[in-house]
């Protein structure tokens, strides 16, 4: 095993299947000559070309249409946008035509269409560059919806969502770029994911955790941190948000009794509101406390870096409203919830 970036992963796992299959093209601004904003596609246009790497002018709206096109007539396109903030620019077309050929022509034709793009605070980006909005695109059926949060899933996850014959939507945070972990030493060796199943990246017994991308990471840090004053969290990774995988945060639920959804985004119409509404259908029974839900201020993210940090979910609001919901249980006093 080899212990690698998110950044390396990705990066690797294009060349990788890039090679494996021709029909793999990859397309965005700046990607080729540049090698990308974030140096994904570093090295690409030297090994493969022009007509493999192609850069594209700033129209978001122009290129993912012709991506879609590419991908009607057999090609896979991976397209880069260079933030999910700029990916509205591209709505139309991945709403009302990717997301709706296949339905559209009865499925005779399939988009099988890759669209990478990162997102996220913490940058110092300003407000119309730091956003999450992955809800808008978890809400359309047609789409599928990622969301890795470990070099080794982000590997797994792209060779699933290139390969597969619908179009998805591949969403990295910019936060996790430079985190490490381990991948086979030989990037051709991963396994492509099941999109639409979570993980459960730490068994627990006390309480459930769910999140997905940076947020996912950050849990199993809350967990780590919880193990050490006795408590005992279950970590549910999403790693899909469309398809969403609700049999297995129900079923932890059920096993723990009380849960706490992470989520980098606002907190109204978010994720973790469809999470919770989830819970509450599947494991209303076996809940011992109301789910609660940690997300990010409801503002414009400010630019300025203490009010930023402010406003985006973090490790220790996670831990005080673990404690706060295991206190509504009666299973912590009041001492140790603090």
């Amino acid at each position: 095993m080899a212990t690698v970036t998110y950044r390396q992963a990705l990066r690797d796992t294009l060349r990788a299947e890039m090679l494996r299959d021709e029909n793999v093209f990859l397309m965005g601004e700046e990607i080729g000559v540049f090698e990308g904003s974030y140096k994904i596609t570093e090295g690409l246009l030297k090994e493969f070309g022009e007509r493999r790497v192609r850069d594209t002018p700033i129209a978001e709206e122009g290129f993912v249409g012709a991506a879609i096109g590419a991908a009607m007539l057999g090609l896979r396109p991976v397209v880069e946008i260079m933030t999910i903030n700029f990916s509205l620019l591209a709505l139309d077309q991945i709403v009302n035509h990717a997301a709706k050929i296949y339905g559209m022509f009865g499925g005779q034709c399939s988009v099988p269409l890759v669209i990478r793009t990162p997102g996220g605070g913490g940058q110092q980006l300003g407000a119309t560059h730091s956003q999450n909005v992955e809800l808008y695109y978890s809400f359309v059926p047609g789409l599928k919806v990622v969301a890795p949060s470990t070099p080794l899933e982000a590997s797994a996850m792209l060779k699933a969502a290139i390969r597969d014959d619908d179009p998805v939507l591949f969403l990295e945070n910019l936060a996790l770029y430079n985190t490490k972990g381990e991948v086979p030493d030989d990037i051709a060796e991963v396994e492509p994911a099941e999109i639409g199943r979570a993980a459960v990246t730490r068994p627990g017994t006390d309480i459930t955790i769910v999140g997905y991308s940076r947020m996912a990471h950050v849990a199993l840090e809350v967990a780590e941190k919880l193990a050490a004053d006795g408590i005992s969290a279950e970590v549910v990774d999403l790693r899909s948000l469309r398809p969403l995988d609700r049999e297995t945060i129900v079923e932890s639920v059920r096993r723990t009794g009380c849960a706490v959804i992470a989520e980098d985004d606002w907190l109204t119409y978010g994720i973790g509101a469809e999470i919770a509404a989830t819970i509450q259908e599947g494991a209303f029974d076996w809940l011992d406390a109301p789910v609660r839900r940690v997300a990010m201020a409801e503002v414009p993210l400010p630019y300025a870096k203490p009010l930023e940090l402010a406003a985006l979910p973090s490790a220790d609001s996670l831990v005080t409203a673990v404690r706060e919901t295991l206190r509504a249980t009666g299973r912590l006093s009041l001492e140790t919830a603090r």
